[in-house]
């Protein structure tokens, strides 16, 4: 039986996301791009899809909202891990 679900491969260069259920199956490859040179080689997947999110809904517009709402999909960017331990010694947490 396949293995569904998430499942996040390293491979030469790069990482591979298995994406597979009853119903799709597909593979996401993500590689070094000019805007992912700053990130860690382990965490250069996070990096890219964070940043790719956020300037796709950055571009407004109404048909990929659309499509991202017909798949159920939304994102939001949140603050850096630096930011919120900023800010907590700020505010004295």
């Amino acid at each position: 039986m396949p293995q569904f679900g998430m499942t996040v491969k390293q491979d030469t260069g790069g990482k591979r996301l298995e994406l597979q259920c009853e119903h799709q199956n597909g593979l996401l490859y993500v590689v070094p791009g000019e805007s992912s040179w700053v990130c860690s080689e382990e965490l250069m997947h996070a990096h890219a899809l964070a940043g790719f999110f956020r300037q796709l809904l950055e571009l407004d517009n109404a048909e990929v909202k659309e499509l991202m709402q017909q798949w159920g999909l939304y994102f939001r960017t949140r603050p850096l891990a630096s930011q919120e331990a900023d800010h907590n010694a700020e505010s004295g947490s």
